[in-house]
């Protein structure tokens, strides 16, 4: 059976056996159709003489090529599953991918606003509606504890301790942490909480801190799209997401000397090297800084 044939029959079977969706079938055939290019190219016929050496040739040609390192990664797994289905179905009497390290992804510097870009993005929501409190007050909360969408949606209305100012979140692997909230944000909570949360439930009952129109909680996609519109209002310029929100946080803390471990523990990262990430983006403010005020720079 020639390569090609292989390849349909392994596809075939990515579809019936694992229910692999349409966009993964296409995506893996056309990764798996630049592959036997790559092999023909090579001189090689058959399965019994590809070795570890090519495939580190294949994806070296493909990042020569301008593939990405995400693209590169799902290449491999193609190709992994690939040769993984001929040594299952007795086609092949090893697997040359076996031990074929996957690409790390790049770590990307995240995307932050600018502290005038955040000041426009609060003041953004009509605040004499009961919705536009809560969305200042849920803005300003965000911003001053850096939650995860999924936190700040499933808080309760007791996490938030309004006297000793912070909240207790649950984030992930059930690891609950305790952020100080600012003077600010507990401000604007307040007259949430005295005048829009009262006004939005209409005499019902919620356990939600952040309520919708119907009483229930906050969804993560009504906040996606209350970020959108309110980036929007405030001409932003670039896409607000409640993740670049909690990147501003943390990126804000660090260029006025936060420590990076009390960033890490208000983040709720479990390692310290996830932290770091944000080190870069405090590190070219700091560059900044001194090229503009160091007599030498």
């Amino acid at each position: 059976m020639t390569l090609d044939a292989l390849v349909d029959e392994y596809l075939t079977a990515l579809t019936a056996e694992r229910g692999a969706s349409r966009n993964t079938r296409e995506a893996y055939a056309r990764d798996l159709r630049r592959y036997l290019d790559f092999l023909e190219g090579q001189g090689l016929r058959g399965i019994a003489a590809i070795r570890p050496t090519h495939l580190h040739v294949f994806l070296a040609r493909l990042r020569e090529n301008g593939l990405t390192e995400r693209s590169v990664g799902r290449a491999l797994s193609a190709v992994r599953g690939f040769h993984r289905f001929l040594l299952a179905t007795d086609r092949a009497a090893e697997d040359p991918a076996e031990l074929v390290r996957r690409p790390r992804a790049a770590h990307r510097l995240p995307g932050v606003l600018s502290l005038a870009q955040v000041e426009r993005l609060l003041a953004a929501p009509e605040q004499r509606r009961p919705a536009g409190l809560r969305d200042r007050a849920m803005l300003e909360f965000l911003y001053a504890t850096g939650l995860r969408v999924s936190e700040l949606t499933g808080l309760p209305l007791g996490a938030v301790n309004l006297t000793a100012g912070f909240v207790r979140a649950v984030g992930k692997g059930d690891r609950e942490r305790v952020i100080p909230v600012g003077r600010e944000a507990l401000r604007w909570l307040r007259e949430y909480l005295e005048r829009g949360r009262p006004a939005l439930l209409k005499g019902r009952e919620s356990p939600a801190l952040f309520v919708g129109r119907r009483g229930g909680p906050l969804t993560r996609q009504a906040l996606w799209a209350l970020l959108k519109r309110y980036g929007r209002l405030a001409a932003i310029g670039q896409a607000v997401s409640p993740h670049k929100l909690r990147h501003s946080f943390a990126t804000h803390l660090l260029e006025r000397g936060a420590d990076l471990r009390a960033v890490q523990m208000m983040l709720g990262h479990a390692d310290l090297g996830t932290t770091q990430i944000y080190t870069h983006v405090a590190r070219a403010h700091l560059k900044e800084v001194h090229r503009r005020f160091h007599p030498r720079a």
